[in-house]
């Protein structure tokens, strides 16, 4: 895959050249270049904004580097022109998530523009064929939201990660939470690796791992269950969840009431 990304800080990438996306870029499952767009300004100060027409506050980032930016990589990727996905980080725009993630690590070439200042140029935004935002916030720029975006996507190409079962069971892939895991020592401090996950039986383990995985998105994001088509067996064990889990409330009620008493 062929990121290209057009920031006025390219030093703020340097996280993405450690880790596994640096282990990815060096080799060569990905190919990341940070373009400096104030290269592609033509006045002595080299401005990449100005004020709005109408007035208003905050300063807005031209078109003329951003479009000449792209004319380049346009000029340098003709067999991606047509069809490479150009991103612009907005706080309007569709919130990021898993789902995305996946989808964009199906592209060829991603093209990432991170805008500054108050806003964008309108006409700006006839360059790009989505807009992202990674929720109802605000950051001071696009960098660190594309560094997230990047991070999220790459890992999700073959070969990135160690395991190739890895993505499979992250949290999110499959519409629920990831369930609780555990390594070695079998007992710390009091607290025990669950028996069922070292008796070798794996119908069984993949029995708890779904339950628990339905019991960590039943009691942490229930929304997400409203999304999930759960079969035969997820929605027995989603019913068992639900009953422990208002069992265990009411038994802290009891409890509770018992000490007032």
């Amino acid at each position: 895959m062929k990121i290209d990304v057009l920031t006025l800080f390219p030093d703020m990438f340097a996280p993405l050249q450690q880790s596994l996306i640096g282990k990815a870029t060096e080799d060569g499952l990905l190919d990341l270049n940070l373009i400096d767009f104030r290269q592609y300004t033509h006045d002595r100060h080299q401005h990449v904004d100005d004020t709005p027409y109408g007035g208003g506050a905050g300063m807005l980032l031209k078109p003329e580097p951003l479009f000449e930016a792209m004319d380049d990589i346009n000029a340098k990727n003709p067999e991606t022109q047509a069809h490479k996905r150009v991103i612009l980080l907005d706080p309007a725009g569709r919130k990021f998530d898993q789902a995305a993630a996946d989808e964009l690590a199906h592209e060829e070439h991603l093209v990432f523009i991170c805008g500054h200042y108050e806003g964008y140029d309108e006409r700006i935004r006839t360059l790009v064929t989505d807009e992202f935002s990674l929720g109802d916030f605000v950051l001071t720029g696009g960098e660190i939201a594309s560094m997230a975006m990047i991070d999220a996507t790459a890992r999700l190409l073959p070969g990135v990660l160690g395991n190739s079962e890895s993505p499979e069971t992250d949290s999110f892939q499959n519409g629920l939470l990831e369930y609780p895991q555990y390594t070695r020592p079998a007992s710390y401090r009091g607290m025990d690796v669950p028996f069922v996950l070292q008796n070798g039986n794996h119908k069984l383990i993949n029995e708890w791992r779904l339950k628990e995985s339905l019991r960590r998105t039943y009691l942490r994001r229930p929304d997400l269950l409203e999304h999930v088509e759960l079969d035969k067996l997820g929605k027995k064990l989603l019913r068992e969840v639900i009953g422990e889990e208002n069992a265990k409330v009411a038994e802290a009620r009891l409890q509770a009431k018992k000490n007032d008493d």
